[in-house]
């Protein structure tokens, strides 16, 4: 799905005329910039040079304010190209923070698993050989529940059996 914006003309939209076009935000930054300077410059009322967004689709749930700086909007659009639903999942997380949801997709992410505890599992095995006549006395549903409750990881859930799992570092 992409990202887009629904870019209004403000002076006609102040005279009752409905006047604005949606445009693609990931498009190029100086092509959605020239987009809008057209559709300014197509206006029923002279001299128009105010626009607004009035409304905006494909940004997984990320909410676009009406007087959003284009730049940043431009950025998040292509984050969440790239990112989809976990990109938006983690812009809901981060509070809108793009760089923050940024550094924790290259820095924090751990992968995607069916439950905390199956990282758990995978995380403990990796690093200890565990003896067989051991395996079943391991309780990776009270280690992820720790780990959890430490603050040591956090979780985003996008599906069932679709866990998503981040360090807090």
């Amino acid at each position: 799905m992409t990202a887009r914006i629904y870019v209004t003309d403000l002076a006609a939209y102040n005279n009752g005329i409905l006047h604005g076009q949606w445009l693609d935000a990931t498009q190029d930054l100086d092509m959605l910039r020239d987009a809008i300077n057209a559709m300014l410059k197509d206006s029923p009322i002279p001299n128009a040079e105010e626009y607004a967004i009035h409304d905006y689709e494909g940004f997984y749930g990320h909410h676009v304010e009406e007087y959003s700086n284009i730049e940043t909007l431009h950025e998040i659009a292509c984050f969440l190209e790239e990112h989809s639903e976990l990109g938006g999942a983690l812009l809901k997380h981060w509070c809108g923070d793009l760089e923050m949801a940024q550094k924790a997709l290259k820095d924090n992410y751990s992968g995607i698993y069916k439950s905390l505890a199956d990282y758990a599992k995978e995380l403990t095995e990796s690093s200890v050989e565990i003896p067989a006549s051991l395996e079943f006395y391991i309780d990776y549903e009270a280690m992820a529940r720790d780990m959890d409750l430490n603050g040591d990881v956090y979780t985003l859930e996008l599906a069932y059996e679709e866990v998503h799992v981040f360090w807090n570092r």
